[in-house]
């Protein structure tokens, strides 16, 4: 069955909140996590105690789309359902958004009704019934495709993973759900209303929030589908007279007094009028001086967004003038800069200069040392390394910073405390600040590059000692012959002291580059990866399959496993590392991207292990090792050189049969498994991450006395 998230953004959200976790937890949602920003009631408190994970980011942090986005990429369920913190789901609500996405292929989200609270004003619960009714006269669930509606709304509805990782919702103020139903029509994916996925809600806000919030609504769907409401005084009039005798009526048939209906004729007529007002000036709010717009808007909104328009022209076009010879369009500028525009910094003038060396400084008790990192996500190995070392480095009681260079701008919208807190997270405890790119910098001791994404970056930076490069893989050979091989070669040559992840790394090192270098072992966090009581089996093998890494060649792992499987039909495999399903010609146990503890129990009851690696030595083995478990790597290159050839590692020549013989040793020889899990738990147990960190501390100073005698 599919797994269900649900996001629900909350600030001051308590009179409800409780109601909505309670009602989600009923309909056994899989995940729930509340993000709140900036509450000043109970709200954080609410939702902890009912279970919900709490991310709590400022006020100024918030945005509608990018929040929601936020919370996406912070859960994992196959369909993000999206409330808000006033948005009960009834009975049945989630049974109906799952029905809703095996009515057709590409189902990419779908929406359900608003269900007044019984509190609700006659104009916001007529409006809600017959708004929702003309999706579905029926009250069957409609599935809409290119051509129908564009409606979505966040208040109630449900994503798929696959769909939101395409499309993502666009960074806005407002109606980030509608610009998204344009989006995902006109990508080909089909969205449905489901009736049957209700949620209790309506506003009762006073009039003038409610005339505020109208003009940011109709503000935002001018910046996100280029909506412009049409207005005149005399077509408003007739619309303000048809919508009160529609509430009077309303109220009528549900039993309300003649006096009750004339109690609301006037708010009804303000209700109506205002929202014709106030809607017709949000489509126009880039038209009006900032003063204004802020003064109508209820978010407080005074910047000026450029209105979405319609256009055949491709963005940044400027219309081509005739010609004769030639014919096409002039491009524009569109983006602020180009990819790796670092590196041409750096050949262009040259790294920053660094500071005069202070005699003694690298004896210095605390350093200041800046640890500048690519853009990760959860399940990234060489990140988990750096954070278990960086983290030992703050507890020998260096000052550290942590900066992210974001090439790819992944994580542009992220902010520092959600980076710190992830890091925290899915890697290692740090106390350390963390800074998204480098508009803050103010210069270190040392500054401490990691990953050949860093190193142009950490060359331009000034104000500091000493550059030292983290070095954990020839990254050269992650990529064909290419522009991104030529920058990673480029980085060993610039003169930074390298502190490399093998005594294999190191040696090429100096060897093919020419560069100074030293050597460290990564280590083991025991506390994690120990033997586990659980029972041993004797027919299954682990493999670290994670396709995306080229230098994993998962392809040749598949295929020794193909043919162990062929010669052990009753083999149980178990394939993880890797978010989404891999295509094998055997059965298999996909586990996904798992977390250090369960990984600790999987390596305590498989039988044995396969761990591929092209480049430097990895440290899924060590890992591996520490629980008891034999590991299949490769003979020759790092890995040979980092566990030795008769060492705790059954090595195999890069062919899948010699790989399914060194797996299929270890299955069937008895005496061979013992020898070679015993002699894993010895060598594990001899590297430690506080010996690693200690290691590359030293590095560290070797550069600064490097710098001090001037070389």
């Amino acid at each position: 069955m599919t797994t269900v998230s649900a996001v629900v953004p909350v600030k001051d959200g308590e009179r409800y909140l409780g109601e909505v976790l309670s009602a989600l937890s009923a309909e056994k949602v899989n995940e729930i996590l509340v993000i709140d920003s900036g509450s000043r009631d109970r709200s954080a408190a609410i939702a902890r105690a009912a279970g919900a994970e709490v991310l709590e980011i400022s006020p100024h942090e918030f945005g509608h789309g990018r929040t929601r986005n936020l919370g996406a990429e912070r859960t994992t369920g196959d369909l993000i359902c999206f409330l808000t913190q006033d948005a009960t789901p009834l009975p049945g609500w989630l049974a109906a958004y799952r029905e809703a996405f095996d009515l057709a292929p590409r189902v990419g989200a779908a929406y359900g009704p608003h269900i007044p609270r019984s509190d609700a004003s006659p104009m916001i619960a007529r409006e809600l019934e017959e708004f929702f009714a003309t999706f579905s006269p029926t009250g069957d669930p409609i599935v809409q495709r290119q051509g129908d509606p564009q409606f979505l709304s966040n208040v109630n509805a449900c994503y798929s993973r696959e769909c939101w990782e395409e499309l993502r919702f666009r960074d806005l103020a407002y109606a980030e759900d509608q610009a998204f139903g344009a989006d995902l029509l006109a990508a080909g994916w089909a969205k449905v209303y489901q009736p049957r996925a209700r949620v209790l809600h309506s506003h009762d806000y006073p009039f003038a929030d409610f005339m505020r919030r109208y003009f940011d609504e109709y503000r935002g769907l001018r910046e996100s589908t280029g909506h412009v409401e049409q207005f005149n005084v005399r077509e408003t009039v007739g619309h303000v007279r048809r919508s009160v005798r529609g509430d009077a009526g309303w109220l009528a048939v549900r039993g309300a007094t003649r006096a009750k209906r004339l109690r609301w004729v006037a708010p009804s007529a303000a209700h109506h009028g205002g929202r014709r007002v106030f809607s017709a000036l949000g489509s126009r709010a880039d038209r009006l001086p900032p003063a204004v717009r802020k003064r109508l808007s209820l978010e407080g909104r005074g910047d000026a967004s450029p209105p979405a328009e319609l256009s055949t022209s491709p963005p940044g076009a400027i219309e081509a003038l005739p010609s004769p010879s030639a014919e096409g369009v002039t491009i524009a500028p569109s983006i602020e800069h180009q990819l790796y525009e670092a590196a041409t910094e750096v050949w262009r003038r040259g790294p920053a200069r660094l500071l005069d060396p202070i005699p003694g400084m690298a004896e210095r008790e605390r350093l200041r040392i800046a640890l500048v990192i690519p853009s990760f996500s959860r399940g990234s190995g060489g990140h988990s390394l750096l954070f278990q070392i960086f983290s030992r480095l703050e507890r020998r009681g260096h000052v550290c910073s942590v900066w992210v260079q974001d090439y790819s701008d992944h994580l542009q919208n992220v902010w520092p405390a959600v980076l710190r807190h992830d890091i925290n997270k899915y890697f290692a405890p740090i106390a350390s600040p963390v800074y998204n790119g480098f508009a803050e910098w103010h210069g270190a001791d040392v500054v401490l590059a990691s990953g050949w994404q860093t190193v142009h970056p950490a060359l331009l930076l000034d104000r500091s000692f000493a550059r030292v490069y983290l070095v954990n893989d020839h990254e050269s050979e992650f990529y064909a012959t290419s522009a991104e091989s030529a920058l990673a070669a480029d980085t060993y040559r610039h003169g930074l002291h390298c502190v490399a992840g093998s005594s294999w790394l190191r040696d090429l090192l100096v060897e093919r580059y020419g560069a100074s270098a030293e050597a460290f072992e990564y280590g083991v966090d025991h506390d994690v990866y120990r033997p586990r009581p659980i029972e041993r089996r004797t027919d299954t093998i682990a493999y670290y399959a994670r396709p995306e890494t080229p230098r994993r060649a998962v392809p040749i792992g598949l295929l020794a496993l193909e043919e162990l499987y062929r010669r052990r039909p009753d083999l149980r495999i178990v394939l993880f590392g890797s978010d989404g399903p891999i295509r094998t010609s055997f059965p298999y146990v996909h586990l996904g991207v798992l977390d250090p503890e369960p990984l600790s129990w999987l390596y305590s009851e498989a039988t044995a292990a396969l761990c591929l690696s092209l480049t430097n030595a990895s440290l899924i083995p060590k890992e591996m090792m520490a629980c008891g478990l034999p590991c299949v790597d490769l003979a020759g290159g790092s890995a040979e050189s980092s566990f030795g050839r008769h060492g705790p590692v059954e090595l195999a020549e890069l062919n899948p049969l010699a790989i399914a013989d060194a797996l299929d040793r270890l299955l069937g020889d008895g005496d061979l498994w013992k020898l070679r899990s015993a002699a894993g738990l010895d060598f594990a147990s001899l590297h430690t991450w506080d010996r690693a960190a200690e290691a590359v501390e030293a590095g560290i100073r070797h550069a600064l006395r490097l710098r001090e005698a001037g070389i």
